[in-house]
C-alpha cells in the first residue's frame, strides 16, 4: 500500500492541520510502505535552520517517527517549501526526491509531480518560479539572516495571496498541453500531483492512449490522502 499527499501547509497558526497531521502518521500512515509527500508539506520554509523553530522540528521528528516504523518517506518540494534540503531530510529520515519523479504503481508507469509546472498558463508566477528555484538566487537567499529571510518569506506570501484574487481561477489551474507533455515526456499512463487544491480523478487521452491525473486534496484541519493498493485508488480523509 502507497499513500499520496499535499499542500499541508503545516504551520504554528494551524493547528487543527498539525494536530490531524500527527493523527495521520500514527494512524493510517503506519499500514502504508511508502508515503509520497507531493510538496507544500511547510506553508513556509526558508532554509533548513528552520528546524530550530519547536514546531518544524516536532513536525519534522513525527516524520522520523513514521520512519523508524517501516514506512519509507519520500519528499518533493512544492512551492512553498522549496528550500528543504538534506539537512532536514536527514532529520526526517526520509529521501529527498526531485520532480519529476516516475514510478511502476500497480504495473503502470506513474508521473509525480508537486503541480505548480503545469500552470504555464500563469506566466508571472512561472517566472517567478524560475528565479527561486535557480541555484545563485537561492545561494544569495539562504546567506541571508534567518530573520531577514522570514520577512520576506512573509511579503511574498502576502504579495501571492493577493495575486491570487487577480487571477481567474482558470489561469491558477493546469495547463491541458503540459499535462500531455508531462505524460508523453515520461511515457506514463497515471499523474499524481498538487497545488491546485481542486481535488478529481480526472480521465483523458493523450496521443491516442487513456491516461489518468489525479488531483490531491489539501489540508484543511483534517488528514487527506490518495491510497492505492491492491483493491485499487481512492482518495480518503480522515
Amino acid at each position: 500500500m502507497q499513500h499520496f499527499i499535499s499542500d499541508l501547509h503545516l504551520c504554528p497558526e494551524q493547528a487543527e492541520t498539525a494536530q490531524a497531521f500527527q493523527a495521520y502518521l500514527r494512524g493510517p500512515a503506519a499500514d502504508a510502505s511508502d508515503l509520497w509527500i507531493l510538496g507544500d508539506l511547510f506553508e513556509y520554509w526558508t532554509g533548513d535552520d528552520d528546524l530550530s523553530s519547536p514546531f518544524h522540528a516536532e513536525m519534522t521528528a513525527a516524520i522520523a517517527a513514521l520512519a523508524g516504523t517501516g514506512t519509507q518517506v519520500h519528499v518533493l518540494v512544492g512551492n512553498r517549501d522549496f528550500l528543504l534540503g538534506q539537512t532536514f531530510a536527514g532529520a526526517a529520515a526520509a529521501e529527498l526526491v526531485a520532480e519529476p519523479v516516475c514510478i511502476k504503481l500497480m504495473g503502470e508507469m506513474t508521473v509525480l509531480m508537486h503541480g505548480d509546472a503545469l500552470c504555464t498558463d500563469d506566466v508571472a508566477y512561472q517566472q517567478f518560479r524560475a528565479l527561486v528555484r535557480n541555484p545563485a538566487w537561492q545561494a544569495q537567499f539562504l546567506a541571508q539572516p534567518q530573520a531577514v529571510r522570514h520577512k520576506i518569506a512573509a511579503d511574498l506570501r502576502a504579495k501571492s495571496e493577493m495575486g491570487k484574487q487577480e487571477k481567474a481561477d482558470d489561469i491558477m489551474d493546469v495547463n491541458a498541453a503540459a499535462v500531455a507533455a508531462a505524460f508523453d515526456a515520461h511515457a506514463a499512463s497515471r499523474m499524481i500531483h498538487g497545488h491546485t487544491h481542486r481535488p478529481a480523478r480526472h480521465t483523458l487521452t493523450v496521443s491516442g492512449l487513456p491516461r489518468e491525473r489525479w488531483v490531491l486534496a489539501d489540508w484543511h484541519g483534517r488528514a487527506n490522502w490518495l491510497q492505492v493498493d491492491r483493491s485499487g485508488w481512492a482518495l480518503r480523509s480522515l
